[in-house]
């Protein structure tokens, strides 16, 4: 592939993205010259909380966290980002270090914006920081909600609303895969992986869920609903 034709595949991809799908052509095009695709294998730490923050990343394939550890080894993830969604604008912007560790899920590619030159592009595009703006305020609407959820809801709680937003982000089915091992799940959760199973099994017994491997059927999701809401 070219540098021509890998620029206009990278510009493709920009404009499918939810942050800079709005901009015009020549603002997309701005960013994509500047744009560098990497590649990451499973499991692969892209960059560690406290580093200099170099620009912005936007999920290409696979899937990233976004976690801190905790002086007892206790790991807390705070967003698991996918394809088309974009993390660590805020250092891009201040120039701040990194306040959370990422790594892959799977073998992903994430496409970076360095810093000096996204801070060029906006310059010449004002408009572009108005889009940003508009994401950066999105962003913390979700970690004013992880606040309130790690501080005011119980696992049993946190865990039906997990199990209710995967199967919607599936299609609304009742049966479907977990899509983290438990341990990745708790640490999702504010929790260890024991209180996680404990809750799983309470949900089983009482004919909310089934479980088998890794498969689960929603058996009562009203049940499950009320739980989330606190009205069980």
């Amino acid at each position: 592939m070219t540098v021509t034709e890998r620029i206009l595949e990278v510009k493709q991809f920009l404009q499918k993205t939810p942050i800079f799908q709005d901009l015009s052509d020549e603002q997309l095009q701005a960013l994509a010259n500047i744009a560098i695709v990497q590649s990451y294998k499973k499991g692969e730490i892209i960059f560690w909380e406290g580093d200099q923050g170099t620009g912005l990343f936007i999920v290409k394939s696979g899937r990233v966290k976004i976690f801190k550890v905790a002086n007892g080894g206790k790991e807390q993830i705070f967003h698991i980002f996918g394809a088309e969604e974009y993390f660590a604008e805020v250092p891009a912007f201040d120039g701040g270090n990194y306040p959370a560790s990422a790594a892959t899920l799977e073998n992903s590619q994430v496409v970076f914006i360095p810093r000096s030159s996204f801070l060029t592009v906006l310059q010449q595009h004002p408009t572009l920081a108005l889009a940003i703006l508009g994401t950066l305020a999105r962003h913390l609407r979700k970690l004013t909600h992880l606040v309130d959820t790690l501080s005011f809801q119980e696992v049993p709680q946190r865990l039906a609303h997990y199990l209710l937003n995967l199967s919607k982000r599936l299609g609304n089915v009742d049966v479907f895969e977990l899509d983290l091992p438990k341990g990745q799940l708790a640490a999702l959760l504010g929790t260890i992986p024991e209180t996680l199973s404990r809750a799983l099994y309470k949900l089983a017994q009482e004919k909310i869920i089934e479980m088998e491997g890794t498969t689960v059927r929603l058996c009562d999701r009203d049940r499950l609903v009320n739980l989330q809401d606190k009205k069980l």
